[in-house]
């Protein structure tokens, strides 16, 4: 039986709530979010252009194989979660080859723009109750 060199690079990503785990492994280009082809979880053609940008930017893509299992937030988030998780992975991958290239693109760089939490005496955050004179 022939021994596979079946190397993984694992990467967590994070964006807004979401939590996306990464793996990265040798292979032809397959892009995997919990259990469903990127087409099929990522409807919208945007959200996949920002999943893959690590990979168009290395010029990697039909050169690993990624599967992520992603929680929490909406489309959104979770789409820049995985970014983040496959822009780590890659840099695991071959730090001295990718990590300028990465770092340059702001991709290693976790976002940390969240909600921010409503006050008290205010609708939302920073939304007012409609003011009145009298």
């Amino acid at each position: 039986m022939a021994k596979s060199n079946n190397t993984q690079y694992l990467g967590t990503g994070r964006r807004k709530s979401s939590i996306a785990r990464v793996i990265l492994t040798d292979g032809k280009g397959k892009i995997t979010v919990n259990g469903k082809s990127l087409e099929e979880y990522f409807g919208e053609e945007t959200l996949r252009v920002i999943v893959k940008q690590p990979l168009t930017v290395t010029g990697t893509e039909g050169k690993y194989d990624v599967v992520a299992k992603v929680i929490g937030g909406g489309f959104s988030g979770q789409a820049g979660a995985v970014r983040h998780g496959i822009a780590r992975a890659l840099n695991e991958a071959n730090k001295e080859e990718f990590r300028p290239v990465l770092k340059s693109n702001g991709l290693l760089t976790r976002d940390p723009r969240a909600k921010e939490r409503k006050k008290y005496g205010l609708k939302k955050a920073r939304k007012a109750p409609q003011f009145s004179k009298r």
